[in-house]
């Protein structure tokens, strides 16, 4: 059997003409040459058996219903043709919705397969009750529509997935040499190559936005006269500065306006690339419970920052540093159940042996370091990793959120480096604040005016999820970050998307021993 048939399927049941088109660049990894239909085993079909005769049947109307919605599964990132290849009826297109169903529910991959740790609290959903009721109600389409996370960032990376995968499609993009760097009002060739980019992103205006906005203002505006000028002549203009700042703030650079090496590296990400990083965010919203905790604390640890929502409203937004390259903070949920005034840190084997044992004595007296039980342990005080408090977790893996005294890193565009564990910004604030809405904020005044180690247990746990999203919305815009853990890969293999491009990682120099 032809292997393009996969394609020849996804594109024959989209009824978008611009999205087949995008489907056949950003979510197909090869070239349409014909329109052979091909099935695939269950086991090859991302962990989804196919199961046994339901006893359900289906009408004309209920069978549209399911063909239609799984033509809309680029809509989630989906490729088509992991549900539903050829024109089958009855049991064989049932299973094919109950597939789809589930996918939408709780996702396509199970994220316990494909990482050696995630013990984050799952979508949970009984697609077979569910398509059952639909078919007595005669609602199957909007029953299989609500099923995918109905939150607004949901639908945001679903709407810049279809934008960027329309992108894709046309395939216009050009490398930019990335071997020096552009500064505002320089000169440079690769100027024009920028401004394109940046239009095709929704940085800059296309031609047509502006002829329609200078139409309606009855005269070219200074904006289309500048940004025409510095075209014309290669010029980085001001008008283009701002949007390149737009830009950078958007892809965790360094928002200057320089278009330096890590700008240009992510001007060069291809809109397939970000279709992808999009598909793949959507299939990490579909794993996770839909009615979260009120109370909690969110960590993105692609993006090295936290949220922490109360009662169900967003109170605070916090930088974190957190797990280096090879070092990834785990994705995780577990609570913090008490508070650590002037934390003391017993060094982990694996951290002694390699950073602790080539010390000096006098380094490590200098340093608080001494010697319990076999094991290095640095007492409280000003130079503890751990600095003045702990947010202690209940976890298997030993992670925790905690302060430090590297105050410094905070200030840096990428703050993956930690041994794991996340450094939170303004620590000791921030447990105020907890141990206040607690009602322990005595207790944990008088704790932190101790010299030693003291534990203040919180009346209500606050659950902690280490997340991991390289695409996210901030609540206004989509944001992009660079795939430093690698994970993308294996959930981008397990819904059947091309390879991504190949990235080089740069491995930082730990700012210090700290967990």
């Amino acid at each position: 059997m032809d292997p393009m048939a996969h394609a020849c399927v996804a594109l024959s049941m989209t009824k978008n003409r611009s999205l087949r088109g995008a489907l056949a660049a950003a979510l197909l990894s090869t070239t349409l040459a014909s329109c052979n239909f091909v099935s695939k085993s269950s086991e090859q079909s991302g962990g989804h058996p196919v199961a046994e005769a339901s006893g359900m049947t289906l009408d004309q109307k209920a069978e549209k219903q399911i063909r239609d919605a799984i033509a809309q599964a680029p809509m989630h990132g989906l490729k088509p043709d992991l549900f539903l290849k050829g024109n089958v009826t009855g049991e064989a297109l049932l299973q094919a919705g109950l597939k789809y169903a589930s996918a939408l529910a709780t996702g396509y991959s199970d994220p316990k397969k494909l990482f050696e740790v995630y013990t984050i609290s799952r979508a949970s959903s009984d697609v077979r009750a569910g398509m059952q009721q639909a078919i007595q109600k005669g609602n199957v389409g909007e029953w299989l529509s609500s099923l995918a996370p109905q939150t607004p960032e949901y639908k945001a990376l679903s709407q810049a997935f279809v934008r960027y995968a329309k992108l894709a499609g046309q395939g216009t993009a050009q490398q930019i040499a990335s071997d020096t760097a552009i500064k505002p009002g320089q000169s440079d060739e690769r100027v024009t190559k920028i401004a394109a980019v940046l239009r095709a992103g929704g940085y800059l205006p296309d031609d047509q936005q502006q002829t329609a906005a200078d139409q309606k203002n009855g005269q070219q505006s200074s904006q289309t006269n500048a940004l025409q000028h510095g075209a014309a002549n290669n010029t980085y203009l001001p008008e283009m500065v701002l949007a390149v700042k737009q830009f950078q703030a958007d892809s965790g650079v360094k928002s200057d306006g320089v278009l330096g090496k890590d700008t240009l590296t992510a001007l060069n990400t291809g809109a397939a690339s970000r279709a992808r990083q999009l598909a793949v965010a959507m299939e990490r919203l579909r794993w996770l419970q839909r009615e979260p905790a009120k109370t909690r604390i969110d960590v993105n640890t692609a993006a090295s920052f936290l949220d922490y929502y109360r009662d169900g409203q967003h109170v605070d937004h916090r930088k974190v540093i957190n797990g280096e390259p090879d070092k990834p903070t785990p994705q995780l949920q577990a609570p913090i159940y008490r508070l650590v005034a002037k934390p003391t840190w017993t060094v982990p084997k694996g951290i002694a042996e390699k950073e602790l044992t080539d010390k000096g004595n006098a380094w490590l007296k200098n340093n608080d370091f001494v010697m319990k039980d076999g094991y290095y342990v640095q007492q409280s005080g000003p130079k503890s990793a751990l600095g003045l408090v702990k947010f202690d977790m209940q976890d298997d893996e030993a992670i925790y959120l905690h302060d430090t005294p590297a105050k410094s890193v905070f200030a840096q565009d990428d703050r993956h480096r930690s041994h794991g564990c996340v450094r939170v910004e303004n620590a000791v604030q921030f447990a105020t604040a907890l141990a206040q809405q607690e009602g322990v904020l005595d207790p944990f005044k008088q704790a932190m005016q101790k010299n030693d180690q003291s534990f203040v247990k919180l009346p209500n746990e606050i659950p902690v999820r280490l997340l991991y999203q390289t695409a996210f919305w901030d609540g206004s815009r989509i944001q992009f970050r660079r795939d430093l853990y690698g994970w993308d890969e294996n959930v981008a293999k397990a819904l059947d998307l091309a390879p991504g491009e190949p990235q080089k990682i740069d491995q930082p120099e730990s700012s210090d021993i700290g967990p």
